[in-house]
């Protein structure tokens, strides 16, 4: 495994994260959850990312109950906070009261005493951006949490969030969690550039497009039994890309690129997205073990330009790069 600085902070995390979005508490027995997170430590990860919404604060029980035993030090254990965990009106959002009363819940669940990264896993319109700000500095103040970020934020909101810290003297954000991978790139004209200047790493999810960059879904064919665009859980997910042709077609054009490079399509996947120097890790999921011993072999890949231009070309105008498709409620409370 190779190690990366989450952005300009001191903090080191595994190249490769484990994340357990959709799986954990829900599509995934508890036994088989705690066997991928056992592949994941003895493939060398040490960063694993969870949120509270994630199965309903189920997904952090079962992260913490599969962690348990493992020096603590020795990981870095991320979380969120912005979306309804009640139905109180101030059960949700980067309020105050919901920040604060969120860290602590998480530290519950996971049954830990700090969180080495803290992030609004989305943007506020309907709270100053300055009492959020002050509540996640308050939570660095109190040892609760080591370090904060976001999560899917524009690069304006992400600027004035950095303003208010340099002008409050608050800790900064070191950390910007968004989707990215070779079709979904909308972070590359805006967010990318300022978070080079400003110091902020990228923490990537969904490098596999949710699976489809692995080539398991065929143009023309059933879906796969068991697959996560065949879960009536999570294919809404899945829904557009599953059927459209064009982009399944193109996807398989990448196979003889994987194979010139050794490499399988999701380790190929997961290894373009390292390209990126401001990329600090890219968070892979699982449900069985054996997926995580392979997609970790794509840690200190290095991809040639040619093999990156030509993976371009083969997608096309598949990729998107509109920044403005990184999109928050605008109105949370609602």
């Amino acid at each position: 495994m190779e190690f990366r600085h989450l952005g300009n902070s001191g903090l080191m995390v595994s190249e490769i994260a484990y994340g357990n979005w959709i799986t954990h508490g829900s599509q995934v027995e508890e036994e088989t959850a705690k066997k991928c997170v056992r592949a994941a430590l003895d493939a060398g990860i040490t960063t694993f990312d969870t949120a509270d919404v994630y199965a309903g604060g189920r997904a952090e029980e079962v992260l913490g109950r599969a962690l348990k035993g493992e020096r603590r030090d020795g990981l870095e254990i991320f979380s969120k906070v912005f979306n309804p965990m009640g139905e109180g009106k101030n059960d949700r959002g980067l309020s105050r009261k919901h920040v604060v009363r969120g860290v602590e819940d998480s530290l519950r669940r996971i049954g830990t005493d700090y969180l080495d990264l803290f992030q609004a896993h989305r943007f506020d319109h309907t709270t100053p951006l300055e009492e959020t700000m002050r509540a996640f500095d308050d939570l660095v103040r109190q040892g609760k949490v080591l370090y904060i970020g976001v999560s899917e934020w524009r690069a304006e909101e992400i600027e004035r969030a950095l303003k208010i810290a340099d002008e409050m003297g608050f800790d900064r954000l070191v950390s910007n969690q968004p989707q990215y991978n070779m079709l979904w790139r909308v972070i590359e004209g805006e967010v990318v550039p300022l978070s080079e200047r400003e110091g902020l790493g990228q923490l990537v999810w969904s490098p596999l497009a949710g699976g489809v960059l692995s080539g398991k879904y065929r143009p023309g064919e059933e879906l796969p039994s068991g697959s996560r665009a065949a879960d009536p859980r999570s294919e809404k997910f899945l829904a557009d890309k599953v059927s459209d042709q064009v982009l399944l077609e193109r996807v398989r054009g990448l196979e003889p690129l994987a194979a010139e490079a050794g490499l399988s399509m999701a380790q190929l996947s997961v290894a373009w997205v390292l390209q990126n120097r401001n990329v600090s890790t890219a968070i892979i999921g699982a449900s069985r073990p054996e997926q995580v011993e392979k997609n970790v072999q794509a840690a200190g890949v290095e991809l040639d330009a040619g093999l990156m231009a030509r993976i371009d070309e083969v997608l096309g105008d598949s990729i998107q790069r509109d920044p403005a498709l990184t999109k928050s409620p605008d109105n949370v409370r609602g």
